[in-house]
C-alpha cells in the first residue's frame, strides 16, 4: 500500500525512492509490528481476561503449571493483526507470493480461534473435534500446495522448474524434480509444521523465539531468492518475486517479540492455537515458496524434536506398554526432572539459535 504511494509522490520527493528496497520495507515492517504488539498488546489481554478466555491446565503436568491456570490464551491474535497490517503496509500488493502466504497465515489462524473459542470461551472442553481440525487444516494446506504447483513455471525439456524440485542443501546442483509430487511436500511440509509449533507452544515464550529467529533467517533466504544475482552466486534457486516475503518475515520476528514482551517469564498472555497453528503453516509455506524446506526443518529442530518426542512416545507405549519420556512433548519432561522453567526455556533458545546459524550457513557451504 505505501510502495504504490511512495510511487506516485517519488516524482515531487525523491528521497521516497528508497521505499523501493525492500530492506528499508522489511526494516519498517518488523518496527511497525513490534510497535502494534506493543502498543495494542495491553488492551487485548485485558479483553481476553473479560472475557475468561483463561488457560486451562492439565493437573497430571508439572505442579509449576497449576499457577498459570486462568492466563489469558488467545493472544496469538495480537501477532496475526500485527503481521497483516505490517504486512499489508510495506509490502508489493502485485505479489502472488505475499498474498498466499498472508491466505495461509489467516486460514490456519481462523482454525485455531474456532478451536480456542469453543473451549475457553464457550468452555466446551472437546473443542473443535481432532478429525475436523485436521481435516480443514488439510483442506487449506492442499489448497496452498496446489496454487503454488499451478503458478509455478512449466518445466522446459527434461530440465526441472525451480520453483517446483527439491533442493538439497550443500550441494550446488542437486535439484530433485517433484512433479505432482510437489504438491504432497508442500502439504505435508504445511500442515506438519503447523503442528509443529503447536506441539511446542507449552512454556512462557517457548515456541515465539525460535519463531522470531526462524521468520528473520527465512526473510534472508526470500530476499537471496529474490534476487538473481544474489541466487546464482549463492547456488540456490532463484524464484522471481520471492524478496517480497522478506517483508511478511520481518513483519512477523517484529510481531513476535512484541508477543514476546507480555509472554516471556512469567507470561502475561499465552498465544494459543489461533497463533501456533497460523505460525507454523505460514513458516512451512515461505520455506516452501523458496525451496529450502529441508534447510526449514534444520532452522526449525526445537519445532521437530517437540513433535518427534510426541511420536516416540506414543508409539513405544502403543507397542510395548512403556514410556520412553516422563511425559511428552519433550519440554515437559526436563521439566518433570527438576529444571525450572527459565532453564528449559533458554536452553531451547540457545538450540535454536545455534540451528539458525548453521541453517544460515548452507547459503554458503556449498
Amino acid at each position: 500500500m505505501l510502495l504504490e504511494l511512495a510511487d506516485w509522490m517519488a516524482r515531487h520527493f525523491t528521497a521516497l525512492h528508497l521505499f523501493q528496497y525492500i530492506t528499508f520495507r522489511t526494516i519498517m515492517a518488523a518496527l511497525t509490528a513490534l510497535a502494534m504488539s506493543l502498543l495494542f498488546g495491553p488492551a487485548l489481554i485485558q479483553k481476553l481476561a473479560d472475557l475468561k478466555a483463561g488457560q486451562v491446565v492439565r493437573k497430571d503436568g508439572p505442579q509449576t503449571h497449576l499457577s498459570k491456570a486462568g492466563t489469558p490464551t488467545m493472544g496469538g491474535v495480537m501477532i496475526l493483526l500485527a503481521v497483516t497490517v505490517s504486512t499489508i503496509l510495506w509490502t508489493d500488493l502485485h505479489n502472488r507470493y505475499v498474498w498466499l502466504v498472508l491466505a495461509v497465515l489467516l486460514a490456519f489462524g481462523v482454525i485455531g480461534f474456532y478451536d480456542d473459542y469453543k473451549k475457553l470461551v464457550l468452555k466446551d472442553s472437546r473443542g473443535l473435534a481432532s478429525r475436523w481440525k485436521y481435516f480443514w487444516q488439510s483442506v487449506f494446506g492442499l489448497a496452498a500446495a496446489l496454487f503454488l504447483y499451478y503458478t509455478a513455471p512449466q518445466a522446459v525439456g527434461a530440465a526441472p522448474v525451480a520453483e517446483t524440485a527439491l533442493y538439497v542443501p550443500l550441494f550446488k546442483q542437486v535439484a530433485l524434480p517433484l512433479g505432482i509430487l510437489f504438491v504432497v511436500v508442500a502439504y505435508f511440509m504445511i500442515v506438519g509444521f503447523s503442528n509443529a509449533v503447536n506441539l511446542t507452544d507449552g512454556l512462557d515464550g517457548l515456541a515465539i523465539m525460535p519463531t522470531v529467529l526462524v521468520s528473520g533467517a527465512l526473510g534472508v533466504f526470500a530476499y537471496l531468492a529474490g534476487n538473481r544475482l544474489f541466487s546464482e552466486y549463492l547456488g540456490i534457486p532463484s524464484i522471481p518475486g520471492a524478496g517480497e516475503l522478506a517483508i511478511f518475515c520481518g513483519a512477523l520476528s517484529g510481531a513476535g517479540l512484541g508477543f514476546l514482551w507480555f509472554n516471556t517469564y512469567p507470561a502475561q498472555v499465552f498465544m494459543g492455537d489461533v497463533g501456533a497453528l497460523a505460525i507454523g503453516a505460514a513458516l512451512a509455506a515461505i520455506a516452501v515458496i523458496v525451496r529450502q524446506e529441508i534447510v526449514l526443518l534444520v532452522m526449525g529442530g526445537v519445532f521437530v524434536m517437540e513433535t518427534a518426542s510426541v511420536m516416540i512416545q506414543v508409539a513405544s507405549f502403543k507397542m510395548t506398554g512403556k514410556r520412553v519420556f516422563r511425559m511428552a512433548p519433550i519440554h515437559h519432561h526436563f521439566e518433570l526432572k527438576g529444571w525450572p522453567e527459565p532453564r528449559v526455556i533458554v536452553r531451547f533458545w540457545i538450540i535454536s539459535v545455534v540451528l539458525v546459524l548453521i541453517g544460515l550457513a548452507t547459503l554458503k557451504v556449498r
